[in-house]
């Protein structure tokens, strides 16, 4: 599996009903101003103490973030703790927004 997944091919996994949790990095301020429903929101910071208690390894897990880079980051974290159904959301919910709902906003 690729480390990276773009918007599209979220959408397409989401839309064929496919069980995709997307994990949401960034901090709560960020969150306010622009967030996809349905996500879980850990900010990258908690990942290490919380990701044992809020994911599970046996599912498709997205990582996003505001622009990519946290995302990837914690994605290879990760696959380092042995969670090898993890990618990161190529330009995050930035791209996202731009390129699949522009309603979600862009900040």
């Amino acid at each position: 599996m690729d480390y990276e997944i773009t918007p599209e091919d979220l959408k397409t996994l989401q839309d064929s009903g496919a069980d995709v949790v997307v994990l949401d990095v960034r901090e709560p301020w960020e969150i306010q101003m622009a967030s996809l429903a349905g996500t879980l929101n850990v900010p990258m910071n908690d990942v290490p103490a919380r990701y044992d208690e809020v994911l599970d390894r046996r599912k498709h897990i997205v990582v996003m973030c505001h622009h990519g880079v946290r995302s990837y980051n914690v994605t290879a974290w990760l696959r380092q703790q042995g969670y090898d159904k993890v990618q990161s959301l190529v330009g995050g919910i930035d791209r996202w927004a731009r390129q699949i709902d522009p309603s979600v906003g862009i900040y």
